[in-house]
């Protein structure tokens, strides 16, 4: 591979890594790891939480710079974990180029998780969080039907995450007091509206933007914070606004 060849193929990896929730650091080592072991020591690489800008051989005639507008789209850690370890073999000389080459291609057109797998994984978290939180077996039961109910909401496609997150948050609401008021009269609504809440908390995000500060990127850590604190108000919206209604009829 040629210099912009070898530079395009550690921005892919970076990009990946970033698209699916990798922390700042963690891209713009694995992008140097990459370009150092692939010979291009004179290289700058500048990762925000949303863009990569990185350059090659500024001073020689094969110079090359790459921007990438980096959107965060579905959080996948085993993606992130695939090209983690990627990086390290191309490092240690397990795989050569090409063979990295393919990896990366098949991490890229890996397909997400099925949709009945996340529903019922919903459900049963949000299930289990109920039960943590004090409420009862019954309660618990319903949380996990709740919780596939509102997986399949997540999954549909939206062009703003904040609706999603209001509209979700106002339906599990609305779900918990038609079960408690109107249906089963002996259930804890506070306790099932805490555990289906949980699978919309920020807590990747919140993470991440804790990570980066501590590691000196205040940009990106910032922008993750602010990005986690509008979600909790989304979420908080969402719930508020659903008893209020209810409380008025």
């Amino acid at each position: 591979m040629n210099t912009k060849e070898k530079l395009t193929f550690a921005v892919e990896i970076g990009e990946t890594m970033l698209k699916n929730g990798g922390e700042v650091y963690r891209v713009e080592e694995t992008i140097l790891r990459i370009l150092h072991t692939l010979n291009i020591i004179e290289c700058d690489v500048y990762v925000l939480s949303n863009g990569i800008f990185a350059s090659a051989h500024e001073s020689k005639e094969d110079a090359c710079s790459i921007i990438r507008n980096c959107t965060l789209g579905a959080m996948n850690l085993g993606k992130i974990a695939q090209l983690n370890q990627l990086s390290r073999q191309l490092e240690a000389g397990v795989i050569d180029e090409q063979q990295a080459l393919k990896i990366l291609e098949e991490v890229k057109k890996k397909e997400d998780i099925p949709i009945l797998f996340l529903m019922i994984a919903c459900g049963l978290g949000c299930g289990s969080f109920t039960y943590i939180f004090g409420g009862t077996v019954l309660d618990a039961f319903f949380s996990f039907i709740v919780g596939f109910i509102l997986e399949v909401f997540l999954s549909r496609k939206m062009q703003s995450k904040f609706i999603k997150q209001i509209f979700g948050s106002a339906m599990v609401t609305l779900c918990a007091i038609t079960l408690s008021k109107l249906i089963f009269k002996n259930l804890n609504t506070d306790k099932i509206i805490i555990g289906c809440i949980m699978p919309l908390v920020p807590g990747i995000a919140f993470t991440t933007a804790i990570r980066d500060l501590f590691h000196g990127d205040y940009l990106s850590g910032t922008i993750h914070l602010l990005d986690a604190i509008l979600t909790g108000l989304c979420i908080a919206a969402g719930v508020g606004s659903m008893m209020m209604l209810w409380r008025a009829l």
